[in-house]
């Protein structure tokens, strides 16, 4: 063993750690249940729950909790100690199965969407042995999912499962009518590259709109941004450096495969990539590693922000999900081949994917709508809110050829011609990449790039996977029973591009006339959250979730009104928190320095000096103006009944009234000397590290 590998994964009881500590007949028991779905014997729980207790203990653990993921869109946890009262005064250390198996955390605090009542106290959380237990700050940390005493569903985790479920299930139901009977189940697989910004822990303590809201509600633009494209992978700053040595080593003690780390295009801006994993593995991961970056940047003195658009006029933040899905046996049914007009089994599941996302593009778009991920999209350096796909010349060549019955020729691949002997010259790819799509095709896989820095991936594959496997059951239907599968396949195939091909475009996203074109070819075009969320309570949706399985009509219902909700919380909270410092921090900065500036404009009478006052003095006029305009908006939010009404108000209202005072406060801090303005510019925070 190596000496980056000897420490990988050790704390985690991983399968590594399960034959060693678990009977043979256990460790095989346990292993059919997490492959074939089978329900959990007691016995073997209570067996697998004591080997998990002596190797959390013998690594230091003192604790466990159940680790869920609630509809707060980050993790929770409570804690209980190993040590029991033996009766005698002493202690014993116990962790049985039933521990194992079930918590019961209170579930009237998270969020329900009215699905619980504040007296409606019981909720549990169930194991999840298909995710690895970890330790983690002496905790030994147990995967769950978490549902109500009713058994509604609370969590980001559960739906997930079932997603994964009854894709397997009808993509196996397609290959088997394919012939490959050998395939048992089908497993989605995830890859998610995690953007983000560090920053000084000491500037970031000293705003209060970072330390609230994760973004900068104030802030002129620095005199240097990324225009000169000088930080996308430049050389890393040793602090950065520093944090990101660290936290490899801490992730990867956890058995998380951090693998590709560089500059990103936005001065301070980062990004870390994992190695592609089992989707309810990656989403884990996702949300530990998150966590983990936290904790690693605060011993260093630094901030990680994961908000999607904490600076004005640089690049934001996403979280580009890369999807594909695979047999039990490993074979990536999205990988094309090397004769991919020739692999019918290839082009069934693309044509799969074209169908799903063109009939439920807009569940897309709700499955990343989020107050702070409106900031990013469709910003220059993020997809617009208009769902595509982008699949290259080579793929759509191929369709074409296939809803027109023609043969399709295969291009030559040509070498990249260097021009320079020594360097080597190699063979192009068929196509290029198109980093403006909100879903790419790339190669084996699709890049879904519209999900946020902050967000779990959890929805955002939920949807995918629910959505795909209704179109497969719909194409299982058509498959079965046919005496030749493959002419049937084509026929599926032919059908699937010639009623679903306005979906792909493989041209600039970010351009005018693609918004014109988007509009004409009936594409839906959902700008914010407050137009997004409401569809997905759409007849159509809900349709599909119950089909599948996936939500009961009342939960997805709830879930419609907690994003709702959340929408309306954060712009509140952003709009007090700019309230706050406008009128505690700039005001009284911005009228002290116009007073002493008439003051010298009077005794010297320069005509540029007295125009500089009299310039202060209208922004100063217009910051009052514009904290009242805010103060009534935020006032009236509230009065408004209904949620996605409440929404649309913060949307129009709120928002607009928060724009409008930035603008001020910003023009403001131009004026300003820099040692008199109350916070730390942007020069600072994003040039300070």
């Amino acid at each position: 063993m190596g000496k980056l590998t000897e420490n990988f994964g050790e704390m985690v009881f991983n399968d590594r750690a399960m034959r060693e500590k678990l009977p043979s007949d256990i460790y095989k028991s346990l292993k059919k249940t997490i492959l074939d779905g089978k329900d959990l014997d007691i016995t073997v729980a209570n067996v697998v729950a004591n080997a998990m207790k002596v190797w959390a203990i013998e690594k230091g653990a003192t604790h466990y909790t159940h680790w869920f993921q609630p509809l707060t869109g980050i993790t929770a946890e409570k804690h209980d100690s190993f040590l029991q009262p033996a009766g005698d005064g002493t202690a014993i250390e116990k962790f049985s199965g039933k521990n194992l198996i079930k918590g019961e955390p209170d579930a009237s605090s998270f969020p329900s969407g009215g699905l619980r009542a504040t007296f409606e106290a019981r909720g549990y959380t169930a194991w999840d042995p298909t995710s690895y237990a970890f330790i983690k700050d002496d905790t030994l940390c147990i995967p769950t999912a978490f549902c109500s005493y009713g058994g509604e569903m609370l969590d980001k985790k559960t739906p997930l499962l079932r997603s994964t479920e009854i894709l397997s299930d009808q993509a196996v139901r397609v290959l088997h009518a394919l012939g490959r009977t050998e395939v048992k189940r089908v497993v989605p697989n995830t890859g998610a590259e995690q953007e983000y910004f560090i920053l000084d822990k000491e500037d970031y303590l000293s705003r209060r709109d970072l330390v609230f809201t994760g973004r900068t509600l104030f802030g002129a633009p620095a005199p240097k941004g990324q225009e000169l494209d000088d930080h996308y992978f430049g050389v890393i700053k040793p602090r950065v450096k520093a944090f990101m040595a660290e936290l490899d080593r801490e992730l990867w003690k956890l058995g998380i495969f951090a693998a590709t780390e560089h500059n990103e295009a936005a001065p301070s801006q980062h990004e870390l990539a994992p190695v592609y994993s089992v989707t309810n593995l990656a989403a884990d991961h996702n949300q530990l590693t998150m966590e983990i970056m936290k904790k690693v940047a605060d011993r260093q003195g630094l901030v990680c922000l994961f908000h999607e658009k904490p600076f004005a006029g640089v690049n934001g933040s996403g979280k580009h999900n890369n999807w594909s899905i695979a047999t039990g046996l490993g074979e990536n049914l999205l990988n094309p081949g090397s004769n991919p007009h020739e692999n019918t089994q290839f082009l069934l599941f693309l044509s799969a994917v074209i169908t799903a996302v063109d009939e439920y593009q807009d569940l897309l778009r709700v499955m990343v709508a989020s107050a702070s991920n409106d900031h990013r999209l469709g910003a220059g350096e993020a997809p617009p809110a208009i769902i595509s796909i982008y699949l290259g010349d080579e793929l759509t060549a191929i369709l074409d050829c296939v809803e027109s019955g023609k043969k399709y020729s295969p291009a030559k691949l040509a070498n990249m011609q260097t021009g320079v002997h020594v360097l080597p010259d190699f063979q192009k790819d068929t196509t290029d990449r198109n980093r403006t799509s909100p879903f790419a095709f790339t190669g084996n896989k699709f890049e879904f790039r519209m999900v946020g820095s902050s967000q779990s991936i959890s929805d955002a594959n939920m949807g995918l996977n629910t959505m795909l496997a209704e179109v497969l059951s719909n194409f299982a239907d058509r498959l079965e029973g046919k005496k030749d599968p493959i002419a049937a396949a084509r026929r599926i195939i032919r059908d699937a591009y010639r009623d679903h091909k306005r979906i792909i475009f493989n041209g600039n996203n970010y351009s005018k006339d693609w918004e014109q074109e988007a509009a004409a070819r009936g594409l839906s075009n959902l700008r914010t959250t407050a137009d997004a969320i409401p569809r997905l309570a759409d007849e159509k949706n809900v349709a599909l979730f119950t089909k599948m399985g996936i939500f009961t009509e009342a939960e997805v219902q709830s879930r419609c009104e907690i994003m709702l909700e959340n929408y309306c919380k954060v712009l509140r909270i952003e709009a007090n928190t700019m309230l706050d410092m406008a009128r505690r921090d700039i005001l009284p900065v911005v009228a002290e320095y116009t007073a002493k500036r008439k003051t010298e404009a009077d005794l010297l009478m320069i005509p540029a000096m007295i125009n500089d006052s009299e310039k202060l003095k209208s922004i100063l006029a217009d910051l009052y103006d514009r904290i009242d305009c805010l103060a009534i908006a935020v006032e009236q939010a509230p009065k408004v009944s209904q949620t996605s009404c409440q929404a649309q108000f913060y949307k129009d209202s709120v928002l607009t009234a928060m724009k409008n005072l930035r603008e001020v406060a910003d023009a403001a801090e131009k004026c300003i000397p820099s040692d008199k303005w109350p916070f730390p510019t942007y020069a600072t925070l994003l040039f300070g590290v």
